[in-house]
């Protein structure tokens, strides 16, 4: 027997449910020449208001949206503001052609190769336009191989979904990212973020082991039934009716900025404050801004630039949402080589030590069986996992007992992990950079009764961090600033903090960090508002016009 979620069954029928006053703007030519141009005091002068920073008249840009469709005459959903138009007058009419600042809404019936829904896409890219689905979205879903790793991706939200199924096999329908069943409604969505198209179907199959995604593939709005018209209405509603699509706020905006966070995260890079900062300050370069979560990883493609502003990793979303941005042509910071050669230490290890950078003594471990760390370093010593951050994963060892111990657990989750000497300091330096340039200078004073800057196991909640100190960069030592922007060259251009400890007047590097702290009230202290705008300046510059 075949199910199908037209119609519904009587169980899933049961479960369905619906599911500031205006700023002056900065203008392109000043974003990419760079403020110091139109702003003498940008740098220097603290006291500046930020608002005389970037208050700055510009020619703002209207982001149309088109939807483009076989039969325009067909599309009766509520999408107030937004063209409906067919692929033949987008493809050959001059006036779109041209036009730039589109955001393009392809929802013709046949993507396939060569077909005029295929060149939709593919030609909205070759004008610079953005494009929902891509190219690469389309060679997706004709791509088995990635829809076999997208079924063991999701299997265990598959299994939950699908568990009351009673046939060997399922056709789910996904309209804008959302099914008519309740029940459905996260596989949905987890589906669309992996395949943003707007109309989908997957089929999946019942085998021993259990249930398995056997195709997804793209709907013509022709097909939609007439019974799902109305809650596809809906859908359309929501989907096309976000607060950054809605008319007369979009005309203010030079650019669509994304900062993606983690509202649960115990230790995120910003504070609640210095987001709202970056907001603030980014509104007044020209920016609309929307902070977004890993869920909105189908969405990457609506913006022109991202900033990731929660712990990255490589095996984890911040790296995927980087590369995926990168891919659709996004300005992106952290980027994701950043990502790959910060994350983890034994790879800066290498690196540092290759380019003969000074930092402490360091053995990688591949096995229990090592002695290197004893003979060289000597006790005390630091154990490090690769991709440890915020001081966890990093612990100090006392002597053999205890280093035994901890190399066994720490090889249990990586086949390789650091030893490195330990050097007591009160503090250590950390000095933020961004695209070469140094933009601010902390002592990161070690947690009270602790060895590091952080005692995660403090009972007392004031006591899990240390005090800090920030400095003008004037006042920190030149061996600090030179080693440290040494370092980052090894990286590239972007926003990075580079940990240093002063050791007898000399410069030990400890780690480069790709997502470096900026919190209201510590890294901004002195620079202000002009820290935030050093950061969105270097990203929004990256825009292609």
């Amino acid at each position: 027997m075949f199910v199908h979620d037209i119609p519904s069954t009587e169980q899933d029928i049961a479960s369905c449910q619906p599911e500031e006053p205006e700023d002056q703007l900065v203008s392109v030519e000043q974003i990419e020449t760079g403020f110091v141009a139109y702003c003498p005091g940008f740098v220097n002068d603290p006291e500046m208001p930020v608002a005389d920073v970037f208050n700055v008249k510009h020619h703002r840009r209207a982001l149309k949206k088109v939807i483009v469709m076989n039969q325009p005459s067909k599309w009766s959903f509520n999408t107030p503001g937004i063209e409906v138009i067919s692929p033949k007058k987008y493809l050959e009419d001059s006036s779109y052609i041209h036009r730039k600042g589109l955001r393009v809404f392809n929802l013709c019936n046949d993507y396939s190769y060569q077909k005029r829904g295929y060149y939709v896409s593919l030609l909205a890219e070759a004008r610079g336009h953005k494009v929902v689905p891509s190219v690469k979205n389309i060679l997706d879903l004709k791509t088995q191989t990635i829809v076999r790793i997208v079924s063991d991706e999701l299997d265990e939200l598959i299994q939950k979904s699908l568990k009351h199924i009673r046939s060997q096999e399922f056709e789910l329908s996904i309209y804008f990212g959302r099914n008519m069943a309740k029940q459905h409604g996260r596989l949905a969505k987890e589906l669309h973020r992996l395949f943003p198209a707007p109309f989908l179907r997957a089929k999946f199959v019942c085998k021993e082991t259990g249930w398995e995604v056997d195709s997804v593939r793209t709907i013509a709005f022709k097909d939609i039934p007439e019974s799902h018209l109305e809650s596809v209405n809906r859908y359309a509603a929501d989907y096309f009716g976000q607060s950054r699509y809605e008319k007369g706020k979009e005309e203010r905006y030079l650019y669509d900025l994304a900062i993606l966070v983690d509202p649960r995260e115990v230790a995120p890079p910003s504070n609640k404050k210095a987001l709202m900062k970056f907001e603030e300050v980014a509104k007044k370069m020209g920016c609309y801004v929307e902070f977004i979560t890993k869920d909105d990883f189908s969405r990457i493609g609506e913006f022109d630039a991202l900033l990731i502003r929660e712990t990255t990793s490589v095996n984890h979303h911040t790296y995927r949402m980087a590369r995926r941005a990168q891919s659709e042509g996004l300005a992106v910071v952290d980027s994701p080589e950043a990502i790959l050669k910060c994350a983890n230490k034994v790879f800066l290890a290498e690196l540092l030590q290759s380019s003969k950078i000074p930092t402490p003594k360091t053995v990688i471990i591949s096995s229990e069986k090592d002695k290197s760390p004893e003979v060289r370093l000597g006790f005390p010593c630091v154990l490090k996992l690769p991709d440890s951050s915020f001081s966890k994963g990093v612990v100090k060892v006392n002597n053999e007992e205890e280093l035994q111990r901890q190399m066994k657990k720490m090889l249990r989750e990586s086949d390789l992990i650091l030893a490195q000497e330990f050097l007591p300091t009160a503090f250590d330096w950390r000095i933020g950079i961004v695209n070469n340039e140094v933009v601010f200078a902390c002592k990161y004073y070690m947690a009270k009764d602790h060895w590091q800057i952080y005692n995660w196991d403090s009972p007392h909640t004031r006591d899990i961090s240390g005090n800090f100190e920030n400095l003008p960069i004037n006042q920190v030592p030149r061996h600090i600033i030179e080693t440290s922007l040494k370092a980052t060259r090894l990286i590239g251009n972007g926003l990075y903090g580079v940990d240093l400890k002063d050791v007898n007047g000399r410069a030990v590097v400890i780690e480069i960090n790709d997502n470096p702290n900026i919190d209201a009230g510590i890294e901004d202290v002195l620079m202000r508002d002009q820290l935030y705008g050093k950061v969105l300046q270097y990203l929004l510059g990256m825009i292609k016009h």
